[in-house]
């Protein structure tokens, strides 16, 4: 039977074929460790836990709720917008929560695309920002991830070349899956652009928060004018460990906002009430359990880089996110990710994310999520070296062989 217009429009889920030989790996009893998916394994905030089981006990909160967050919880999103990046936001006009930054991504493709729109997207990134301008009839382009000049030349060439011209560009700094960062100064360039051929900007800043090395990454709506065409989607999972809780936020310029509340208003009543509530206590609490993050996922990259360096697999070092984009080792590179991937769970009994599934420029790296303790980590690199060693000496073999 022929599939469905919208799902003939979606490639294979790579990951998916990952997680199939994972479950079968651990179906036979195999300790495999899962570095794969950003699945956040540190515990929710216990008084944030509290604070929705308080609430949870009162019954008319468990009511039908407001599609756009209620008031508190938009009030929480612009005051920490206020701390952290110095910009005033109006709670009422300005902001929407979302179920996550993946369906405010998502349904924002649903009110602003028409079929055949083009957007601009980076490659690699993180799927939803191409598949859900795809699901709803766009056309993605695609652009250089890294944040730098040839990023700027290539949305100007866009711009010159593709008919319709492109709608809006879609920004992810710091970056899944590459950990890239973008500056104020690049910001600066990129709103003056998208102001001078009206162009909507589109900023995935869920990793704000998780940083190591140097400044805290920016927002784009820090540069003046940038409310004129950008909206930025965060997200609670990473930040505060709430990722199955399912809270983020979009706000910026009022008419995406208001088209993204209006289509919001047909499909959902919002979050439960008691998670609303036990959000905006999170944000409110100030910024020490998010130090208290960043500081565990910090050590974490330090034991992979030098655990997996050991090993014989070098790791560059992120210096933002809950990732490492990593090289795949030369000797394999050529069988692409996906094989590579299969390969490790296979040989090593660890999984990571293959980077084809983040776009086909992804398809000579892996990404390594810091989603497991040092003591895991440490194992993972173990078995890592083990298999290189035994592949190395299968290929000593060979040779000797030959000879």
């Amino acid at each position: 039977m022929e599939e469905f217009h919208k799902v003939r429009r979606l490639p294979p889920y790579v990951f998916e074929e990952v997680n199939r030989k994972k479950a079968a790996a651990r179906a036979r009893g195999v300790d495999i460790i899962d570095l794969g998916m950003g699945n956040p394994d540190l515990p929710t905030p216990s008084f944030v836990v509290d604070k929705m089981c308080e609430v949870i006990r009162d019954p008319r909160t468990h009511r039908y709720s407001a599609s756009k967050g209620i008031a508190g919880l938009r009030k929480a999103q612009a005051g920490y917008y206020a701390r952290r990046f110095g910009v005033k936001l109006n709670p009422d006009t300005e902001i929407v929560a979302t179920l996550g930054s993946k369906e405010g991504f998502a349904n924002m493709a649903q009110a602003i695309t028409a079929p055949g729109d083009v957007v601009l997207c980076p490659n690699p990134t993180y799927p939803i920002h191409a598949f859900g301008f795809l699901m709803t009839g766009g056309t993605i382009r695609s652009i250089p991830a890294r944040p730098d000049e040839e990023f700027l030349r290539a949305v100007d060439r866009a711009v010159r070349h593709s008919i319709p011209k492109p709608i809006a560009i879609i920004l992810n700094y710091p970056s899944n899956p590459t950990a890239y960062e973008a500056d104020l100064d690049f910001y600066r360039e990129i709103v003056a652009f998208a102001k001078k051929h009206e162009i909507i900007l589109l900023s995935d800043l869920a990793y704000a928060e998780i940083y190591f090395d140097g400044s805290p990454p920016p927002s784009v709506l820090q540069v003046e004018g940038a409310m004129d065409v950008a909206v930025e989607f965060t997200s609670m999972s990473k930040t505060f460990s709430m990722p199955g809780w399912r809270v983020g936020f979009a706000v910026g310029n009022q008419r995406l906002i208001a088209a993204l509340a209006r289509v919001k208003s047909y499909l959902d009543y919002g979050a439960f009430t008691p998670i609303q509530v036990a959000a905006a206590a999170a944000i409110n609490a100030g910024d020490d359990i998010v130090r208290d993050a960043r500081d565990i996922y910090r050590h974490r990259r330090d034991v992979l880089v030098e655990s997996f360096g050991r090993s014989g697999w070098d790791v560059p070092p992120p210096s933002s996110t809950m990732f490492a984009w990593v090289p795949i080792p030369e000797r394999y590179r050529d069988m692409g990710s996906l094989e590579f991937s299969k390969l490790l769970i296979e040989k090593a009994d660890v999984a990571v994310a293959p980077g084809i599934g983040f776009g086909e420029h992804g398809d000579d790296f892996v990404r390594i999520a810091l989603v497991e303790n040092e003591h895991r980590i440490r194992q993972a690199a173990r078995n890592i070296r083990r298999f290189l060693a035994s592949e190395e000496n299968a290929g000593q073999k060979v040779s000797a062989a030959g000879a």
